[in-house]
This record gives structure tokens, C-alpha cells and sequence, in this order.
């Protein structure tokens, strides 16, 4: 492998590359998930998650034998029950949309901001797509791509419509604890849909607020609104103010975009706290009864799906403390959604 002198940086924002995965980068340019400068004021840890880089995705081709990647973090990675390499890393997929596969992953001094790694070397020269992805949980300052200097670079294989697909939650939307960036569910769905994924998963704080949810209306060209914010609502009753509320603030701005409310699976725990499944029934029964109404009413692009058995029922592993999903937990939640997500866009 060549030191890191014999590499030319470039910058993702510059063409031919292509970042997606934020949903305002053609007006700001930036490494985050909401506007920065909203339109309305924003709940403030909210407003600060959105800095923190999930769903993010530099996509290109090249021939470069080699893909490096120079990153300036926000902060240094502190998380005790998700790996760094996750937290804080970029990972990385070769091959055109439908046939990637994992190569590398960045591992470095995890007490510092700055790290200067390879993605991969291999031998062959040959033309290959590329796709890598932002860390889920720290936000990023710069970074830089880096391949050889006599390597062409060329933009990436289009998606295969610009509507773009846009999940709304908690914690486990915005990736915790994957192992690493590429096995968050919006990553996993997203090799097997070519198609652009918003993620804004907020940790902790995806409460359904109206201010939030005009703010996120304001994407453009959005295919499918998914709404799986249950696990952080709380009180029931906030969630049977809020959940009906979300989707009216989308329906006003997007009067046909299809919306898909998810109800949450079953916690490790549950067995042991009759009171914990009543509630989530209670809350399950609020979206469904919600979209039915609307159903009912004549809305034929409003759908729910039962995640109670997302990661196989009571009892089932998938998760590293009881309720974030493992690598493990996310592959079983994407093998249950993308069938879904497939299904509703072709409908529309």
C-alpha cells in the first residue's frame, strides 16, 4: 500500500463526485441532516443532532487501486455500547447499485478528531463504483477523498428516479449501535433500492414535534415519508397528538407523497413487564387506527406495518443492550422493510 504522500485529495463536493444523503446539500453545501438555517426554530438537541452525519453517502467511480479518506470529526468517539467504527467511521462498498459489497472500514487512534486511512488496495486497475458512508453518531468537519494521482474519477451510476425516500425516528433510525456505518437499516435498504435515503433519525429526541415536522416537509422531490419515531414519544397521549399532526404538516405540503407509519418491535424485556407491552400495544393501536382513518377517508397513500416481530418475536436476539439493534438486529429490521418500501413504491 502506497504512503498517503502518494495519494490526491479531493474534495466530495466537487464534481465529478456526488454526496448524498442530505436533504438541503443543493442549497447549503454541508455535512448535515437539517437545514442550517431552519425555517422555524428547532428544538435544540435536535438541532444539534442534525450535525451528526448518518445516512450520509460520497458516491463516485474510479480506477484508483487505492481509496483513502482524510477526516476532521466534530468531537472524539465516547460511546460506551456502540463500536467507534460505527460512532465515528466511514466505511466503505464497491459495485454499481444492487451488487455492493463491503471492503473497509476506517480504524484509527479513537482519542483523536483527525484520521488518515485506506478503504482498500487491490491490484486490478479497473473501473469500479464506490459508495462510502458517513459515520451515524459524530458529526464531520471535512473530509477528503484520496486515490491515485493518474486515477480518473468519474460521477456515479444514477439512481433510478430522483424521488427520494425519507425515514423519520429515533435512535434506531439514526443507526444505533451499528457496528459500522454501511450496516445502519436506511444503509442496508439502500443498496438494495437504488434510490437517495434521508435519514433524520434524531438519538433520544425523535418526538414528532409539528416544528420538526414542517421542517422536514420542506425536502424536496421525497417518494415516501417513513414515520418510526414511537420508540422516543413518551407518554401515549403525546404520540395520539402527535402521530395524526406529523402526517396532516406532510399531507399540506406533499398532498400524495405516500406515508408509512412503523410501529416498534418487541424489546428484550418486555417478558418481564406486563406494563411495557400494554403500552406498545396502546401505541400500535393509535397508528393503525390513525392511518385507517385516514384510509377511510379516502388517502390511498397511507400505510402502516406492525413491527412487532422486526427482529423475530420475544425472546430474539438483534440487540446490544435489550433495544438498539446489533449488525445482526438491523439486517433482520431492513430484510422486513425493504419488501415494504418496494412494494408502496411501486404502487405510487
Amino acid at each position: 500500500m502506497s504512503e498517503p504522500q502518494n495519494i490526491a485529495w479531493h474534495s466530495p463536493k466537487d464534481a465529478p463526485f456526488q454526496v448524498a444523503g442530505f436533504g438541503w446539500w443543493d442549497t447549503d453545501c454541508a455535512y448535515r441532516r437539517l437545514p442550517v438555517k431552519a425555517p422555524e426554530t428547532l428544538p435544540e438537541v435536535v438541532d444539534r443532532l442534525a450535525n451528526w452525519t448518518s445516512g450520509g453517502q460520497i458516491r463516485f467511480q474510479t480506477d484508483s487501486r487505492e481509496v483513502w479518506v482524510r477526516v476532521t470529526l466534530a468531537d472524539v468517539a465516547d460511546m460506551n455500547h456502540m463500536p467507534a467504527t460505527g460512532q465515528c467511521g466511514f466505511d466503505c462498498y464497491l459495485g454499481p447499485p444492487g451488487e455492493q459489497r463491503f471492503v473497509g472500514v476506517t480504524k484509527y487512534d479513537h482519542h483523536q478528531v483527525q484520521y488518515e486511512q485506506a478503504l482498500f488496495s487491490i491490484r486490478d486497475r479497473s473501473m469500479r463504483h464506490v459508495t462510502l458512508n458517513f459515520p451515524l453518531y459524530m458529526g464531520v468537519k471535512e473530509v477528503q477523498v484520496g486515490v491515485e494521482p493518474d486515477a480518473d474519477v468519474q460521477p456515479p451510476a444514477p439512481y433510478e428516479d430522483d424521488g427520494r425516500i425519507v425515514i423519520y425516528g429515533s435512535s434506531i433510525t439514526q443507526g444505533g449501535c451499528a457496528a459500522r456505518p454501511g450496516m445502519s437499516c436506511s444503509n442496508i435498504i439502500s443498496r438494495r433500492i437504488n434510490r437517495e435515503f434521508i435519514n433524520v433519525g434524531f438519538s433520544g429526541s425523535g418526538r414528532g414535534e409539528p416544528e420538526v415536522a414542517r421542517t422536514i416537509a420542506t425536502i424536496e422531490r421525497p417518494a415516501l415519508f417513513v414515520l418510526d419515531y414511537e420508540a422516543n414519544c413518551g407518554e401515549v397521549e403525546r404520540l395520539r397528538e402527535t402521530f395524526p399532526e406529523f402526517i396532516r404538516i406532510l399531507r399540506e405540503a406533499h398532498p400524495t407523497t405516500p406515508v408509512l407509519g412503523v410501529s416498534r418491535f418487541i424489546y428484550a424485556t418486555e417478558f418481564l413487564d406486563d406494563e411495557q407491552k400494554r403500552l406498545r400495544l396502546e401505541r400500535k393501536e393509535i397508528q393503525r387506527a390513525t392511518i385507517q382513518a385516514l384510509q377511510t377517508r379516502g388517502d390511498e397513500n397511507v400505510h402502516f406495518v406492525d413491527g412487532e416481530r422486526f427482529l423475530g418475536g420475544p425472546g430474539a436476539e438483534g440487540t446490544v443492550d435489550g433495544v438498539h439493534p446489533t449488525d445482526l438486529g438491523f439486517l433482520r429490521l431492513a430484510d422486513a422493510m425493504t419488501p415494504v418500501i418496494q412494494l408502496i413504491l411501486g404502487k405510487s
